[in-house]
């Protein structure tokens, strides 16, 4: 069995647009949780809201919030992660950064990307998925509309679940609340796994109302911690042995459809 891991899913509004003051916003909060978690889940785009400007956002790898995260991590020992706009190769992305403490990183880029809001316009997707590794828990990162397309988060064979945990990092909009809560149930009912959802509250520079609705999902299903419309901080230790425990009592995988994943 390995032990219990403690995550913490910041909820909050974001400043349209201005990198340095949700930077510091959120700087602010992450110090707060030091020594009280050990995954910091940041909303989409944390450091500018959801917007469709990567021509004059998005930065380099190491750029200046690739920069904070390593510095932060470092200073507070703990995994940070959330998604920026970033260039590579002359292609915008949107692209989740997972920050360990020692300053090495892993990503995904957003794969399904939002044509109603014009993210194809702007954004490359990606092409591989992302599972990390924390003491021995296996975690995929996914990214806001990737949570309406269940066969990319699905484990591949029946026989070996690929991950224990499920996290998506959202701006999704409150008129569409309904999806987003009934598809992260979804994802962990399936799955047989914890799901944590992170998504942003407030208005953003578009007008578009964000309410949180930021969740913790246990392997049945179950509704740990939910929050919704006002800025908080859902920290949540989720336990091995009851993963374990769920997956031995109810085999519902070892009957599901292998697959192969374009």
């Amino acid at each position: 069995m390995f032990p219990d891991i403690r995550v913490s899913a910041v909820q909050t509004d974001l400043f349209w647009e201005d990198k340095n003051a949700n930077l510091k916003m959120l700087e602010n909060k992450i110090v707060a949780l030091r020594g009280q978690t050990e995954i910091v889940i940041l909303p989409e785009m944390f450091s500018t809201g959801f917007s469709m400007n990567p021509s004059g956002l998005a930065e380099p790898e190491w750029g200046k919030t690739m920069q904070w995260m390593k510095r932060l991590s470092a200073e507070n020992k703990l995994i940070i992660t959330g998604s920026l706009m970033m260039d590579d190769e002359e292609a915008h992305y949107n692209r989740l950064i997972w920050m360990l403490p020692n300053g090495t990183f892993g990503y995904y880029n957003k794969r399904h990307l939002f044509g109603f809001a014009g993210e194809r316009a702007h954004y490359s997707p990606g092409n591989a998925r992302f599972i990390a590794s924390v003491n021995g828990w296996k975690i995929q990162l996914q990214i806001c509309y990737d949570l309406r397309f269940p066969v990319w988060a699905r484990h591949s064979s029946p026989e070996a679940p690929e991950f224990d945990v499920l996290v998506y990092v959202a701006n999704w909009p409150e008129k569409r609340n309904t999806a987003w809560k009934s598809l992260l149930i979804a994802r962990a009912i399936e799955n047989q796994c914890y799901v944590v959802g992170v998504n942003r509250v407030g208005k953003d520079g578009n007008g578009i109302y964000h309410s949180g609705d930021s969740m913790i999902i246990d392997p049945l299903g179950q509704v740990l911690q939910q929050a919704a419309h006002e800025e908080t901080i859902l920290t949540e230790a989720l336990s091995y042995e009851n993963l374990q425990q769920c997956r031995h009592q109810f085999p519902f995988l070892r009957d599901g459809d292998a697959f192969i994943r374009l």
